[in-house]
Order: C-alpha cells, then sequence, then structure tokens
C-alpha cells in the first residue's frame, strides 16, 4: 500500500468515545497533532478547536445539533475541514449530521465518513476499510491522507448523501437481523432479510437524492453486512436480546454505547409515511420497538405480505 506523505494537520475531535477514541488513534500514529473533547473532560472546546485545520465529529446523533451550535460561537479558521463520523438522523428535522453542520458552516468544506468500521476491531487493529465523502474533492482527499494506514484503506466518494445514508439506514436492519439470530431462523432468512433490507435502504436514500450504485459499496452494502452479522454490532444486540425476551429499556439501559437504529427507525417510519414510501421491514422494526408486535409476529407479518415481482420494472 502506497500512502503519500501528507502535513502534519491538527485535528479535533469532537467525541471521546470508542469511534472518536479510534479515529484519534489512527491520525496520531500518522503523526498529526490531535486533540479530542468530551462533555466529561477537563478540556475546554475552544481549547481543542484552537488553530485545528480539520474537525472531526464523532458524537452521538443526540449531541449534534448543540455542539454545532456552540462550535459555531467559537472562533473557526475559513480553511477548516469538518468530517462527520456520526450515523443517525436528528429527530426533529430529520437532517443528517453533515447537513446539520453544513448549514452552521455553509462555507466550510464538510466530509462524511462511514465505512464497515466496527471500533473495537478498528482498535485491535484488524484490517479495515471506509470511505471519505464530499462535494469538494480536495477535502476528501485530505481527509483520506490523514487516516490512511496499511491497517485501514480509505476510499474517496463524491457521493456524501449516499455514503452518510448507508451508514444510518442500515442500522435499523441490523435490530431486524439480530432478532433474525436470535430467533433462531438460519441462513436463508437472514440472506433474504438483509438482501430486502438493501432494496428499502436504496429505494429512502434515492429519494433524499443518493446514488443507487454508493449502496453496493463499503458504506452501503459493506456496512450492512458487517452491522448485521456482528455480535460488537449495538443495533444487532438490542435485535437479539429483544428476541431473547429482555425489554427494549432493559436493552438500552445496559448498552454500552447508543443504538443509533433505534433513533433512525422512529424518523424513517415518520418520513415513509408522509413521502408513501414503502418499507416493511423499517415499518416491523418499529413496531417490535414500540411493543406492538413480538419478534415472531413481526416475522410473521412480513412472511404473509402480499406476492410481487423481486423488481418494478
Amino acid at each position: 500500500m502506497v500512502l503519500v506523505a501528507v502535513q502534519k494537520t491538527t485535528i479535533a475531535i469532537l467525541g471521546a468515545g470508542a469511534w472518536g477514541a479510534s479515529l484519534a488513534n489512527l491520525a496520531t500514529a500518522n503523526g498529526h497533532i490531535v486533540r479530542v473533547w468530551s462533555r466529561q473532560g477537563s478540556a475546554t472546546l475552544k481549547a481543542v478547536l484552537q488553530d485545528a485545520q480539520i474537525v472531526v465529529s464523532a458524537i452521538s446523533m443526540k449531541g449534534v445539533r448543540d455542539v454545532a451550535s456552540q462550535v459555531q460561537s467559537l472562533p473557526i479558521s475559513p480553511e477548516t475541514t469538518f468530517v462527520t463520523a456520526t450515523k443517525g438522523l436528528d429527530p426533529q428535522t430529520t437532517r443528517t449530521p453533515s447537513q446539520i453542520w453544513q448549514t452552521a458552516f455553509p462555507n466550510h468544506a464538510v466530509v462524511v465518513l462511514s465505512g464497515p468500521n466496527l471500533s473495537q476491531e478498528i482498535q485491535q487493529s484488524l484490517p479495515a476499510a471506509t470511505v471519505v465523502a464530499s462535494s469538494i474533492t480536495t477535502a476528501a482527499e485530505l481527509a483520506q491522507l490523514v487516516f490512511s494506514s496499511p491497517r485501514f484503506r480509505v476510499y474517496t466518494n463524491p457521493d456524501p448523501v449516499g455514503v452518510e445514508l448507508g451508514g444510518t439506514l442500515k442500522n435499523v436492519i441490523a435490530i431486524a437481523a439480530g432478532v433474525c439470530d436470535g430467533l433462531q431462523l438460519g441462513t436463508n432468512a437472514k440472506a433474504a432479510l438483509v438482501t430486502r433490507g438493501l432494496t428499502e435502504i436504496i429505494r429512502i436514500g434515492n429519494f433524499w437524492g443518493a446514488k443507487t450504485e454508493t449502496f453496493y459499496g463499503l458504506s452501503g452494502l459493506g456496512d450492512l453486512l458487517a452491522t448485521c452479522n456482528s455480535s460488537l454490532s449495538r443495533n444487532y444486540q438490542v435485535g437479539y436480546q429483544m428476541a431473547g425476551g429482555k425489554t427494549l429499556t432493559d436493552i438500552l439501559a445496559n448498552l454500552p454505547g447508543t443504538a443509533e437504529g433505534v433513533n433512525t427507525c422512529e424518523v424513517l417510519v415518520r418520513l415513509a409515511k408522509q413521502q408513501n414510501i414503502t418499507m416493511p421491514i423499517t415499518e416491523q422494526v418499529y413496531r417490535l420497538l414500540q411493543s406492538e408486535v413480538t419478534p415472531r409476529q413481526a416475522l410473521d407479518e412480513l412472511m404473509v405480505r402480499d406476492i410481487k415481482p423481486e423488481y418494478n420494472y
């Protein structure tokens, strides 16, 4: 793997969770100056942001709007690039994290970083790949150079909406995949679920303006496969444990970190109804999370839907 040397860069990472720490370690290993901020830390946001050439947002979805507003009130260089590594949708506005940052900083480059990146594996230096996407090519290439390593391969992509939605929407399907495994439904059922789940992701992604081909890449299909097949995935764990009889409240109370798919599912169902977009798997996951159906009932309702062609020509 040939890496182009990149000038030492000052990077502010907002969020000290597992994902923020993983990104901090990758950038530090490449010789960059890295400062990490968290609400619980002693360093002020102003101090962490001082002279930062790249600001990485690795905070949970519920904190994005608030932190973006705080950053907006501080001095930021016009040349600063924002990289968002959060997967989720804002429940009030249905905006993606990059849309929130771009609204707050309309004249700055915003890059989306997303892919099949289970942070625990990256912390163990296991090989992985990801995607950085932006409408500004040079901004994506800068992020690519900053985070690339022999153990972390970074690709660029010109479709930030698609890259971001792939990482966000797959969390809902991962909950369903966890249910599938928790009920011991077998490989055939899970293959069908994940494949039809990808169809739903593409359907609503196209509504948002994303390119179909993006969802067949690392940030779409790649992330979907990783999240639906790993017990390290928090969203998978939600479904798996619900299939085992645990309540959502108890699961979330004992889950390390945030299962973004729970909030994302609610936002998606609301949007799908408004726009008349068919999303049967997402709808059943939502009903399960709302305790309207049991895991087994959710499955049964998917299996008895009207028969139809695989593709609508």
